[in-house]
Order: structure tokens, then sequence, then C-alpha cells
């Protein structure tokens, strides 16, 4: 258990918490959701002990240990996989580093059989013999390989170093687990079995995460970071955005009976009682949603962005060929022998075991890149608009947002009041639309450039990662301006149910070829054993 009291954090400009009471108690998964810039990872920070707050304090129960997931990917460069994971439990792994340096001393004394003795005890009540079998464990469950346990993390790629960082954070049973943003670089199985984990947890899980079915599938409660606030609800994600707009369109209906707003919450509340995750956890968090009243549903301050694309011509049957794409960079082989064919109504998602691929792939298909053999065809009907994963050249000029946006409006729309209303419905709203866009966060980049790919009004849409960078509130947001979109769409994405509620088609992509299938769900394409073997193959080192 954690136990929050009387926290504040007052920075010279402004104030991110302001008397923060809240107890983490075990058996639970706690969902730590606000705006960007609400302080979500800094209140993390707050609970581990490495940012020290203005007022308040932060207490464990007796003898119980934290741990986090680490950020920094450099800090066990010269340790094996195996002595990081192992890592993630200090004592632990002092204990074995101090018994070791005993029985390897030439001269081993009295004094030191004594001590290797204590050592012994101590080692023994921490499991300690279970350790390497544990360590490997979760390292195949994140789909790290046995053969590469021995292996100096220096040697890793950065996918394979987060992995292992966060088989070091779940190491040891902690009793409190702090996760900033962990299916991060994860491939869809890895995040899987993670959620497996985390459901049948049971210690303290506190998680930050832009992934809405990560969020809905592991969370009890939601812990949402508003107001300078910090106020627990049970249930998942969809449970709190959806009680929370219902409490914003009651609050606005002042002459709606108190009745009738009773009676929207009761079937609201026993509408998601109904559906609530079939995990252990559901029994508990049924009875705990039965109890919610009236006042314990509050608006939030949140701010949405409108996101809509609307093609200004029609779309043919002639989209786009691809055939017997191959690339390879650095002497390394990205892409071998792609080919695949698009439809007028495909939205397909592409999916890899690493992010290079998919980038390659959409970089091809852009003309922004040269494949080594092949061709790509695009039907004389089309046209494209295209939000690559990293959009940093689009925004070294040190012009406004709003000057910026005017390089791709219309004659029609090149108007200082359409284009600063366009921004609004974006979230830049006032004096922030003469913002340089040199100096923007990623979050606004990619508002600024949905907002370029909407004045295009093309009908074929090519998104590397879109959600990468933005918040909840944006990520929702663009998946239903997506859902409504008429003509033909490429994607790549790591959000679960991105993929799952905008996908009619799957591609899965290597350098050994590919995995197509159509009319198909994101669930399905997981859960298919014969896709899964395919895949296997295809992802295979």
């Amino acid at each position: 258990m954690i136990t929050v009291t009387n926290i504040s954090l007052q920075f010279s400009d402004r104030k991110l918490f302001e008397d923060v009471n809240i107890k983490f108690t075990p058996g639970n998964c706690y969902g730590l959701i606000g705006a960007n810039g609400a302080g979500k990872s800094t209140f993390l920070k707050v609970l581990e002990g490495s940012v020290q707050p203005t007022t308040g304090s932060v207490t464990l129960g007796p003898n119980e240990r934290m741990a986090t997931l680490k950020q920094n990917h450099f800090d066990y460069e010269d340790n094996t996989v195996l002595e990081t994971v192992i890592m993630g439990h200090k004592r632990l792994f002092e204990i074995m580093q101090e018994k070791d340096a005993i029985y390897m001393k030439a001269d081993f004394s009295d004094e030191d059989g004594v001590r290797a003795a204590e050592l012994e005890g101590e080692f023994a009540e921490l499991d300690g013999w279970e350790a390497e079998p544990e360590a490997a464990t979760l390292l195949q469950g994140l789909n790290v390989p046995e053969s590469l346990h021995d292996t100096k993390m220096g040697e890793l790629t950065a996918g394979q170093k987060v992995k292992v960082l966060l088989a070091q954070a779940l190491f040891g049973k902690p009793d409190v687990l702090l996760l900033d943003e962990p299916t991060n670089g994860l491939d869809s199985r890895s995040i899987a079995w993670l959620e497996e984990f985390l459901i049948n947890f049971e210690n303290t899980v506190i998680v930050v995460s832009h992934d809405r079915h990560f969020l809905n599938k592991v969370c009890t409660h939601m812990a949402d970071l508003d107001f300078s606030k910090i106020q627990l609800y049970v249930g998942n994600y969809d449970f709190w955005l959806e009680s929370s707009q219902l409490a914003t369109k009651l609050q606005s209906d002042q002459n709606t009976k108190k009745e009738e707003k009773i009676k929207e919450l009761q079937d609201f509340i026993a509408r998601f009682s109904a559906n609530a995750s079939k995990s252990k956890q559901a029994t508990s968090r049924k009875k705990m949603l039965d109890k919610i009243t009236l006042d314990d549903i509050q608006p939030s301050s949140r701010r949405y962005p409108f996101v809509g694309f609307q093609p200004e011509r029609e779309i043919g049957n002639d989209v786009l060929r691809l055939e017997n794409i191959s690339k390879t960079i650095d002497g390394k082989k990205i892409l071998d022998n792609i080919s695949f064919s698009l439809n007028k109504e495909d939205k397909v998602a592409f999916i890899a075991n690493n992010d290079i691929t998919t980038t390659t792939l959409f970089k091809i298909i852009m003309g922004e890149m040269e494949p080594d053999t092949g061709t790509v065809s695009w039907g004389i009907t089309t046209s494209q608009a295209y939000l690559p994963k990293d959009s940093s050249s689009e925004f070294s000029q040190d012009m406004p947002i709003l000057d910026w946006l005017r390089q791709f409006a219309s004659k029609e729309e090149d108007d200082n009041t359409f284009l600063r209303s366009f921004l609004g419905r974006m979230l830049f709203s006032g004096e922030e639309v003469m913002k340089p866009v040199s100096v923007l966060s990623g979050g606004e980049k990619v508002r600024c450039m949905l907002s370029k790919m909407m004045l295009s009004k093309a009908n074929v849409l090519v998104l590397d990662d879109p959600t990468n960078h933005l918040d909840l509130e944006s990520i929702t947001s663009l998946n239903n301006g997506l859902m409504s979109f008429k003509g033909a769409m490429l994607f790549a994405s790591h959000d679960h149910q991105f993929i799952q509620t905008l996908a009619n088609r799957i591609i899965a992509v290597s350098n050994k070829g590919c995995v197509d299938r159509s009319e198909i769900t994101y669930d399905d394409f997981l859960e298919n054993k014969d896709i899964q073997k395919q895949l296997d193959g295809l992802f295979s080192e």
C-alpha cells in the first residue's frame, strides 16, 4: 500500500498538485490519466522519491518495496541481460554480489564464513534461489529469447532494452509497481503477456499509459489528475470517459429533472457493470460500481480537438499496387518481395516486429525513398496525405502556426478568420496561433500535421504511428475522425483499440515477405492460430 498525504507541488510559474490525499491499495491497478502537461510523470516521480513535493509526504507500508520502470536505456550497458533484471530487487542483488565476492576469496576466514551464512539466510528469505528462473521467465514472456540472457545490455537493440527494463521493474514481486508508458516499444504479443501479468498481480500498480485498450484491460481504478487534484474513480478508462461525458451533459442540462438524471446514471452503471472485464477483479469491481451515486461522477476539464477528413474527390477502383518491393539499409535487409494491391474501401493496418520496417515501407510508398527492387503505382483518381513518424523537418522554419498552416490552404481558405477558427478546433486558440512552429511539442506538431492533412482533402491517408505524442483526448478524436473517413487508409500503430476499430485488413511485413489478411478484425487476426504460426516464421530472427 502507498499513502499520499497532503501532497502539493509548486513550480515558480505554475502549481501541478494541491493537497492530494490518496491511498493506493493492494490488488488494484490504478491508471493515472490527465491532459498532456498535467503532471502525470512528475507525480510518479514524487511517489518514487526522485522529486520532492512542496508539501506533504508519501509513505509505504512496513518493509514494503517499490519498483519503477527505468527510462534511461543506457544505465546498464556493461551488465548482462539477466543481471539487469535481477538488479530490479536492489537488496537481493547486493546480497548476491557480496556472497559471490566472499566465496571467491583465496583466504576465506571464519569471519567470512559467519558473514556468508548470514547472507545465505537472507538470500533464502528473499527467494534468491528462484531469482534467475524468475528473471528468465519474465524475459521470455516479453519475447527476449534465452540466447540473449547472458548478452551485455550494450549489445541489444533499443527495443530489446525496453523489454529488459520492464522485466526489471516486474522482477521480485514488488509491493508497489510504478509504470510510466510500459507498452511503448512493445510488440502485440509482449503487450498481451504484460496485460495478463498485471491482471494477476496481487499487489499495487500505478500506471501511466496512452493505450486505451491496455488501460481498459488492466485497470480497476482511474486516478484522474485534473484541476490540480487527483480524483479516484472505480472502473476502467472507458467507464471514466463515458461517465465524465455524462456528467458534463447532465451539468449543462439544468432543466432535466434529478430523477431523470439518476435513472440515466443507473442505466449507464448497470451497462458497464454487466460488461466489466472478465478478469478475477470483475466481481469486486462490479460491487464498487453498484455503489456509485450521482455525486461521485464529475465533469472533466479536458478539451477534445475536432478531427474530420472530407475527401474532395471520390476514389476510383484503382488505388495502389506494390510489386516485389525489397529494401536493404546499411547492409541489413528490411523488406523482401512485398506485393499487394489496395482497394478503395481498404483500411489497412501494417504491423511489424520493428518500426523501421513499416516506416521504410511508407517512405517507399510515398516516394521519399527508392526501393532496391520493385514498383509502386498509384491510381490516377487518388490524392494522398501523409503523416510521417518523424515530422520534424516540416517545422524547421521559424514562422507562426497561422502562417505555417496558410501554406496548405486553398485560395478560398486563405483567410485569417477561417484559419484561426480551424486552428481553434485543433486546440490552438487566441494568441497560441502565433507561436513559432520551431518550438512546438511533439503533440502540437502532430495536431498541426493533422490540420494540414484535413486541408488537403485527400482520398487516401497514410499514417505512420499517428497516436505517437498525442494525449488520450486527441487519440480519441483522431480515432473517431478516421472511423468516419470515406476514403482508403494505410496506417501503422501500436494502439490496439485504434487498429481494432479502424482496420478491415491486416498486413504483417518483414524481411521475409508479408502475411496479408482481408475482412478480419485485429482481435481475430491475433487469435487465429494458423495466422500466428505464419507470423512466427515471418518474424523469426
